[in-house]
């Protein structure tokens, strides 16, 4: 059979799941270059902040990225029970890693000083996260109800919904930042308060579809959704805590760069941000090719067609290859019409902070293709349901040889922040071979699953 019907399937359900990602991601982009114009300690401080949260959130990410695998295989199987058990319970456990992680939002302050940070950029900080512990739970129920829809077939719905919040956003920005309209000056506050709104609103919108379009009807998802259902939940966690971990392993080697670059000082830390900002828009592409690939790969997984997961899992790699490698041209063709994008040009420290910042653009376009890689190779286990090896050879790949190597040739061997972005691509690399090789290396669906009871 051709690859051509697999790269237009997986194009199909992909390219809507790449915008909502890209779209989720220019909120933070708005955040940034709003903040960045506002000023330069501001910008420091959000970006610290922003990576701060984002390790927390990602781990509790897991349950909504494996319920992709669990949705799809249960519906291959026609196991409509199944499927809404394991959202539900995908959203329970959401809620309660929100509580869970809200005393590291609130005390983060003293957290990031004792890790070398700036006391007054440290203090801008936790003003942000404290505002955005509260958005933490819609955050994460919200990317399980994207899950859920778009295993369903439906992620133009979820598009819709995430684009929507973007104006939202930049006008509450607007208003809340500066003091426009007459409401009080916030600075980063302003910015959090409005990212924090905007999250709750795309979560009432995305569980009204989740209960009123004709393909989620028939789940009746919010059925009973206040009674425990342990054996469902222990599925999920026990797919679902590896993912977050395996994330927690690569965004705590990016986090611990940010670190590692404050203690050079703000227009280091200011560069670092922006580079990896946009380095983040395009591995957003591969994360929704790699989602496409979960719900692709996890419903032949579920009819035991080897030869479709293998087909599917080519499609993947194939379009992440193609797109990787026109990311890497712009990153080496215009890094600083891309970075400048971020700053006033007034600013006195505008000048050096695009200098840096388009340098490390180099060689954020050397790591595109290993990123993206290990990207696709993740989406590729979570559909046959192989999370916990991965997990160990992420974090191997990412703490035994990235971060060490980044710390060395930053440091030691006095490369400064270019050693660091070195360091990423030597951990990217081992783990784009190491994941790849784990699921070439296997036979995964040798024989169908057994039919659902009843």
């Amino acid at each position: 059979m051709s690859l051509k019907p697999h790269l237009s399937a997986t194009l199909a359900l992909g390219l809507p799941l790449v915008a909502t990602h890209v779209a989720r991601m220019m909120i933070g982009v708005i955040d940034t270059v709003m903040v960045g114009r506002y000023g330069v300690d501001p910008l420091a401080a959000l970006v610290l902040a922003t990576s701060y949260f984002f390790i927390l959130m990602i781990l509790g990410s897991g349950y909504a990225l494996g319920l992709m695998g669990l949705i799809a295989t249960a519906r291959a199987r026609r196991d409509e029970v199944q499927v809404r058990r394991s959202t539900r319970m995908a959203m329970w456990l959401s809620v309660i890693h929100a509580a869970l992680v809200a005393p590291i939002l609130w005390w983060s302050g003293q957290i990031l000083i004792a890790l070398g940070q700036e006391p007054a950029i440290a203090a801008l900080a936790q003003e942000w996260l404290r505002v955005m512990l509260f958005a933490m739970p819609a955050v994460l129920c919200a990317m399980a109800l994207n899950s859920f829809l778009a295993a369903l077939g439906r992620p133009n719905a979820v598009l819709i919904v995430t684009l929507a919040g973007l104006p939202v956003n930049a006008a509450l920005n607007w208003v809340l930042i500066w003091g426009n309209l007459g409401a009080p000056e916030l600075g980063v506050t302003g910015a959090a308060l409005a990212s924090a709104a905007v999250n709750w609103l795309q979560l009432a919108a995305l569980l009204l579809l989740a209960v009123s379009l004709p393909e989620a009807r028939p789940y009746h998802l919010l059925q009973r959704l206040w009674r425990a259902d342990w054996p469902a939940a222990r599925q999920v966690f026990a797919l679902g805590l590896p993912i977050g971990l395996t994330l927690v392993a690569e965004s705590g080697m990016f986090t611990s760069t940010y670190i590692m670059m404050g203690w050079l000082g703000t227009v280091p830390l200011a560069a670092h941000g922006i580079a990896l900002q946009i380095a983040s828009l395009t591995f957003m592409v591969h994360l929704g090719i790699s989602n496409a690939a979960t719900i692709r790969v996890g419903t032949a997984h579920g009819n035991g067609d080897a030869a479709g997961l293998r087909r599917a899992a080519l499609a993947a790699i194939i379009l992440s290859v193609g797109f990787a490698l026109l990311a890497m041209t712009a990153f080496l063709a215009i890094p600083r019409a891309l970075t400048g994008l971020y700053l006033n040009a007034g600013d006195p420290q505008a000048p050096a902070i695009v200098a840096l910042a388009a340098v490390l653009m180099v060689y954020a376009g050397l790591f595109q293709l290993v990123d993206a890689m290990q990207a696709i190779a993740l989406g590729l286990l979570r559909g046959v349901h192989d999370t916990r090896v991965p997990m160990v050879l992420a974090v191997v790949s990412y703490w035994l040889f990235g971060l060490p190597a980044a710390w060395l040739l930053a440091f030691p061997l006095g490369f400064g922040p270019p050693g660091l972005w070195l360091g990423l691509l030597v951990g990217l690399s081992f783990a784009a071979a190491l994941l790849m090789a784990r699921f070439w290396g296997r036979s995964w669906q040798a024989a169908p699953l057994a039919p659902a009871a009843g």
